[in-house]
């Protein structure tokens, strides 16, 4: 399947050409927060800014809107704008995936908390309504007035390749012409205390995706990234998703020109990453950018999809590199037809994003 359109919501700001830019420039300092349950007292996290997310355009209809479901309105609503594609009436032709790997957690949270504050029958429905995971989907298809097919995925590690999986079938099915599909996470004071208790933080804001480490550092991230995917030929082309492995099914790979990891230290150790690093094959990898999360599966992907539609390779924004990797050092032009961007779970089962020219 085609990549027709990408729309990217993150720390750095909102767009494929402000993403671009952040790729460009390198590796920037995370956001600094106060977290009392830290020895440090301040936390590092890659957050969104509230003016990142403020469509003046839609802004009567996602009014009630929470932080989640915006992200990925915003990154939505940009996959399909950057296509160039007018669905004019055929609002049925197109199906909306969202993949997940922790949901509106925050305003779950707070509806637990009313809950206990005001009591059961004193909450607020619109609090409620979305606290579920399918609201972020919802807002879409109503943004854009779309019949078509739509579903929310949850899974930790692998959710945004179950979603890949699911739009090639919905369009080798012809279930519909177009699938948006991609992924959204937020950070929140629950997700914030978990990680400073759970993991290892990166006090120094800077993630090490080479160190391969057993205990790799973190730095919490969040944000949405989505991609408009199309069956035939379209007016702006990225790359194809030419295979997707996750969790129990499994494709024929061939060697690559690049292997982008995945390792962020949010799923455990890393060590298995040095199996693609133990080739002559480049490796990056740009969690820095962005941050530790369970669904930067899509972010890496994104930057793939630059990659071969430019052919320029990336600076890897954090180079330390003690097993002699070899490892992209600096932006430049490069002839780019395969990558294949990796990742492991905690249980070090491999999921693979394969993108041809």
């Amino acid at each position: 399947m085609n990549v027709a359109g990408i729309g990217v919501v993150f720390a750095g700001g909102r767009g494929i050409n402000n993403y671009d830019d952040a790729l460009r420039r390198g590796w920037m300092s995370p956001s600094l927060i106060e977290l009392p349950s830290t020895q440090n007292k301040t936390f590092p996290v890659y957050r969104i800014e509230l003016e990142t997310i403020t469509d003046k355009e839609f802004f009567w209809t996602v009014r009630r809107a929470d932080r989640f479901s915006k992200m990925a309105m915003i990154a939505a609503l940009d996959a399909l704008q950057d296509s160039g594609i007018v669905l004019d009436d055929k609002k049925s032709s197109l199906g909306i995936i969202v993949a997940t790997a922790f949901g509106p957690h925050v305003t779950t949270f707070r509806f637990l908390d009313d809950i206990l504050n005001y009591g059961d029958v004193n909450v607020s429905p619109t609090i409620f309504s979305h606290a579920v995971h399918n609201a972020a989907t919802s807002y879409i298809a109503l943004v854009l007035n779309s019949r078509g097919p739509t579903v929310t995925l949850t899974q930790f590690a692998f959710s945004f390749h179950q979603a890949l999986i699911l739009a090639q079938i919905w369009l080798h099915e012809e279930r519909c012409e177009y699938v948006l599909v991609g992924s959204v996470d937020e950070c929140g004071t629950v997700m914030n205390y978990i990680c400073s208790r759970k993991l290892k933080i990166a006090y120094d804001g800077r993630i090490k995706p080479f160190h391969f480490s057993a205990s790799p550092v973190a730095v919490p991230g969040e944000g949405s990234v989505f991609f408009l995917v199309a069956r035939g030929k379209c007016p702006k082309r990225y790359c194809e998703i030419y295979g997707v492995s996750g969790f129990d099914n499994h494709i024929e790979e061939d060697e690559p020109d690049m292997y982008i990891l995945d390792a962020d230290g949010m799923a455990g150790g890393e060590t298995k990453y040095r199996n693609e690093a133990a080739s002559d094959v480049k490796i990056a990898g740009y969690a820095p950018l962005f941050g530790s999360m369970m669904t930067g599966s899509g972010f890496h992907c994104a930057v793939g999809a630059l990659e071969l539609k430019n052919q320029i390779q990336y600076a890897c924004p954090v180079q330390d590199n003690p097993y002699g990797a070899n490892v992209c050092m600096v932006t430049k032009e490069t002839k780019i037809d395969e990558i294949s961007c990796i990742r492991y779970n905690c249980v070090h089962e491999r999921a693979v994003i394969i993108l041809k020219r």
